[in-house]
């Protein structure tokens, strides 16, 4: 028996134009699943599709002078253009994933009547199994200046009915099977909403991340002699909230929450 291994890397792709960083015009969100917009939204929260045109460039304001927003998460982006180049390229190119702005309704917006609220952070969806209906809740990131009122746990209320509800409930959900919750170690705020938002820790996963040098100092000292040799790398906290638990008890926890 003989064989090949043709394979070759793919070339750097180059830089997004100026023209490209936002998309097209009209945004095409490119994601297989139905946006309920009643489902997504309760008399305080909303959440919408994340348009860079509309989102950009005010959760740029938010989160690009405070880098420490990023502390926990397993990477950073240091310029506005690295953040839509993601997400032109790796997330809406994605059909299975999607980011949410997260629309705060009680205050109002001067300089954007027409959203209804102000932009009050962003999450989505990643990681997303349509053969095995999973899915994870990932950057999750509430603006400093909300945080400690009721913007964290309604948005992740909101995405856990649009998730595990099914397709014929009164507000229709996707029907998903498993939500996947993933933190790090030392993030006890992160485990600690998704624990009160009806998340079970399953364990932990070691070794998850090589973590880029920005984030060094979050991780621990790595395998000398690999590919990343110098880099640290971290473990994650694994917890999730299933269909079943959702059908017993975990729906009218989540209903109290949200007011509904």
């Amino acid at each position: 028996m003989s064989y090949v291994n043709n394979y070759q890397p793919p070339p750097p792709q180059p830089p997004l134009a100026e023209s490209e960083l936002y998309g097209p015009d009209p945004y095409d969100i490119n994601f297989s699943y139905p946006i309920h917009e009643n489902t997504l939204q309760n008399d305080r929260t909303k959440l919408v599709p994340f348009v860079p045109s509309a989102h950009a460039e005010t959760y740029w304001k938010h989160v690009g002078s405070n880098p420490e927003s990023f502390r926990y998460y397993p990477y950073v982006f240091s310029e506005l253009s690295g953040f839509l180049t993601y997400l032109e390229r790796s997330l809406r190119q994605n059909p299975h994933d999607i980011l949410f702005a997260v629309i705060d309704k009680t205050r109002p917006d001067p300089a954007r009547p027409d959203q209804g609220g102000s932009l009050a952070g962003v999450v989505g969806l990643f990681h997303t199994s349509p053969t095995n209906l999973s899915t994870e809740i990932a950057y999750v990131l509430v603006f400093p200046e909300f945080r400690s009122s009721h913007v964290a746990k309604d948005m992740i209320g909101l995405l856990l009915r649009y998730t595990l509800e099914l397709p014929s409930a009164p507000l229709p959900g996707i029907g998903f099977r498993r939500i996947h919750w993933s933190a790090h170690p030392k993030n006890a705020a992160s485990i600690g909403l998704a624990q009160r938002m009806g998340f079970t820790k399953e364990g932990t996963t070691l070794w998850m991340w090589v973590l880029p040098d920005a984030l060094e100092k979050e991780g621990r000292p790595g395998r000398v002699g690999d590919v990343a040799s110098g880099k640290t790398g971290r473990d994650t906290v694994c917890l999730s909230l299933c269909w079943d638990e959702w059908e017993n008890g975990a729906r009218e926890r989540v209903q109290a929450v949200l007011g509904q």
